[in-house]
């Protein structure tokens, strides 16, 4: 951030806030790792860590809200410190959500455990594209932490191949539920989590987006993929 602001005290409380929001996309991105890592080596326990790490999330975002409310209300900032505080308190939000996703992920990982469905799980598959899904989240708060345009348009652009990434691995599954019939009710468990990496793409794109918005203040979320690149102009 280039922007001087009122006092350096401000600025602490700035960085603060900045460094929370980094603790919780460490800690969200552990939990959708922890998920899928659990269903390739059929740990129960490890998928019940999971559940249990959803309630530190939910804290560090609440937390993370008052602490952006009490800022805004002690310091009234204006121009790109308000963009930003509010950025970050979308993106707190933002990851919140992933961290339900992770959650939502380990239930049907420990269903699958249940039914002892090693056979017709595909933790190859999955695990690659939990540490894309992972690494492009992480890439996103990257670019979010420097406020880097070029990086987070460069997230997005990643984000619209990794989709189609998703697309294949359903349409994998779709397939071999028709040629197996006796494996539907578990690849469509399978389906459904690998549905929840899609929403955690949609996710990451948002936390991208809020770059643009906090730099440019442009809000970008219904612009078309096409007309990205103007935005680096």
């Amino acid at each position: 951030m280039t922007d001087k602001h009122l006092s350096s005290q401000f600025e602490n409380e700035l960085h603060l806030v900045s460094a929370q929001l980094t603790t919780l996309g460490r800690q969200v991105d552990d939990q959708v790792l922890q998920a899928i890592n659990a269903l390739s080596h059929f740990n129960a326990e490890g998928a019940r860590q999971v559940l249990a790490a959803e309630a530190d999330v939910n804290t560090l975002e609440a937390a993370i809200d008052q602490e952006i409310t009490s800022i805004i209300a002690r310091r009234q900032p204006t121009a790109r410190d308000l963009r930003l505080l509010m950025a970050i308190s979308k993106a707190s939000g933002i990851l919140e959500r992933v961290g339900n996703e992770a959650a939502k992920m380990s239930h049907k990982v420990l269903k699958l455990i249940q039914r002892a469905a090693r056979r017709v799980v595909p933790p190859q598959e999955l695990n690659v594209l939990s540490r894309l899904t992972t690494g492009l989240l992480r890439d996103a708060l990257d670019a979010f932490a420097r406020q880097d345009l070029e990086a987070a348009l460069a997230v997005m652009k990643e984000n619209q191949l990794m989709v189609k990434e998703i697309e294949t691995l359903v349409h994998q599954l779709v397939s071999r539920m028709m040629q197996a019939p006796h494996t539907i009710s578990i690849c469509v468990e399978l389906i459904a989590l690998t549905k929840s990496h899609e929403l955690i793409m949609d996710h990451t794109r948002h936390i991208a987006e809020l770059v643009v918005y906090v730099v440019q203040g442009t809000d970008v979320h219904h612009i078309p993929a096409a007309q990205l690149e103007e935005l680096a102009g």
